[in-house]
């Protein structure tokens, strides 16, 4: 049969797309004229992972399931992964899978060998908000212009933050936690303080109110738990197991899916800690580490525009450092321009088009994909579960053909672990001893604290010792004294002293009245 009459040509076309030298993961298998093509393999590239990547597509469509079978492999081949788990559903990725008839109908359709399996787990929580070891990061840590990017501040109190971590720096104030950071801004507009950055700029009580006013929103938000000590030292996500696979790194988040503020500090504090500690690598075999965050669509609701450009710049950025970002989330508009034109590998599930706002998304995400010999807006309406158009980088770094997929099952459990064995996985972890109980250590508010009472105590002595030499230096009495006469007994007396306290009384409100308009009240 000849090349133009082969209904097939197309198809193989696209399939030697998805042909590499190195090693690859295997996705699935072509989807073509509705019908799956097993012999024809859909696959990426292990190398391409650090090129970051979408995984889309409306709830119930497969999206956890293509992160779970992604991430499986990547451990498998000696990659860590790192799991934002929003809703609590790929614990299950640390335990073999249970076979039913539906995986062996899958595995059998796109000839996958399906055998179930765990992978080397650990799992996290932020501050110990819910199971997990705790992560918690240092005030200093942040540093002043990221924390000015969480608490979305001007440049003028952006400024300012930057003199009250020079004052701490200089003065040797640890700024651990939140409370830390609120103690030395107080104290720098007080009397006490103020002279303290006079020489520098000094600053201003309106701006040291705002904030303080957003510590107390932010603190609000669960953020008190997060910052603190021991630090987690994020070198910690790059670790393998002792058979050589990636640890899965998952980060337990149902506790504080209605935090988006709280999580979004986190990533940013994640990514920019990593991306400072970790050398130039370029290009790599294989990526260090590869980042899924799931319901990626809370990570920018409401996200201030300085979050958002901190979030393109660090994509943009740290796949020189061997990092691969990949965003889960329902539509690709849920994922800023800035940062959806950085995500070179994409797996886009089924769209629904039930309104004019989903035919709207349903069009401009058929925009995003390279020319195709599929109809996209019928094909991304028509996909089943499980099933995902495709387009990734190949070893050249060009995009590949898209291809219509019907993925893999994963090999372990596809659902949350039982909440008793999650509980025994964290404490039996070696890092659960290092990083479970906080640590509260003499910081810039015990510090401060410390001084204050020393001034005021100072303040006590000296008014107590002028006191006392002004008691030294009145004329001693030493004669008696001599009987009173008959008027000093009459304006001694009980009598008179009582009438002189109410004359002088009413004479006092008359003259409150005239300065004030009103009585004073007693407080």
């Amino acid at each position: 049969m000849s090349e133009t009459t082969d209904p097939l040509s197309p198809a193989r076309q696209i399939a030697a797309g998805y042909v590499s030298t190195g090693p690859t993961l295997d996705l699935g298998a072509l989807l073509w004229d509705g019908t799956c093509r097993p012999e024809l393999q859909i696959r990426i590239p292990l190398s391409m992972l650090n090129r970051h990547g979408l995984v889309a597509g409306a709830t119930g469509t497969g999206k956890t399931k293509t992160l779970q079978l992604i991430a499986e492999q990547l451990s498998e081949n000696g990659v860590p992964v790192f799991l934002a788990d929003i809703k609590g559903d790929v614990s299950g990725i640390s335990v073999p899978g249970t076979v039913n008839g539906k995986i062996e109908q899958r595995a059998e359709e796109v000839a996958q060998e399906w055998q179930a399996t765990g992978h080397p787990a650990a799992f996290y929580s932020l501050g110990g908000i819910g199971p997990g070891i705790p992560l918690r990061a240092t005030v200093t840590s942040f540093g002043p212009v990221l924390m000015s990017k969480v608490l979305e501040l001007n440049q003028t109190q952006e400024q300012s933050l930057g003199l009250i971590f020079h004052y701490a720096d200089t003065k040797g104030l640890e700024l651990i936690d939140l409370k830390d950071l609120r103690a030395v801004t107080a104290f720098l507009v007080s009397d006490q303080g103020k002279p303290e950055l006079k020489g520098i700029g000094g600053l201003s009580t309106v701006t040291a109110g705002v904030i303080l006013r957003a510590l107390t929103a932010f603190e609000q938000q669960g953020a008190a738990e997060f910052f603190g000590e021991p630090e987690f030292d994020t070198g910690e996500f790059l670790r393998t197991a002792a058979d050589g696979r990636g640890l899965v790194s998952v980060l337990e988040l149902p506790a504080v899916q209605d935090k988006p503020q709280l999580f979004s500090t986190f990533l940013m504090w994640l990514l920019a800690d990593l991306y400072t500690g970790l050398p130039e690598v370029g290009d790599l075999e294989k990526p260090k580490l590869v980042f899924f965050f799931d319901e990626a669509h809370l990570l920018f609701n409401g996200a201030s525009k300085a979050f958002l450009d901190s979030v393109t710049q660090t994509v943009r950025l740290i796949r020189s450092k061997g990092i691969g970002v990949f965003f889960v989330t329902q539509t690709p508009k849920d994922v800023p321009a800035d940062v959806l034109a950085q995500l070179g590998n994409r797996v886009q599930h089924a769209l629904r088009a039930f309104t004019p706002d989903d035919a709207k998304a349903l069009k401009a995400t058929v925009r995003t994909f390279p020319h195709s010999a599929y109809d996209l807006e019928e094909l991304l309406t028509g996909l089943g579960t499980g099933e995902a158009v495709i387009t990734v980088l190949s070893e050249s770094g060009a995009p590949t053909p898209v291809a219509a997929t019907r993925l893999r099952a994963p090999q372990s459990l596809m659902g949350p672990v039982d909440a008793a064995e999650l509980d025994r996985a964290v404490t039996s972890s070696p890092l659960y001893a290092r990083y479970a109980q906080p640590v509260d250590r003499e910081s810039a508010f015990e510090k401060i604290s410390a001084e204050q009472a020393a001034a005021e105590a100072q303040a006590e002595a000296a008014a107590a010792a002028a006191e006392e030499a002004k008691s030294a230096r009145a004329p001693a009495r030493t004669a008696p004294k001599p009987d009173p006469s008959l008027a000093e007994q009459v304006v001694g007396s009980g009598l008179f002293r009582s009438l002189a306290r109410s004359i002088g009384t009413q004479v006092g409100r008359e003259i409150s009245r005239s300065l004030f308009g009103t009585t004073r009240r007693r407080h």
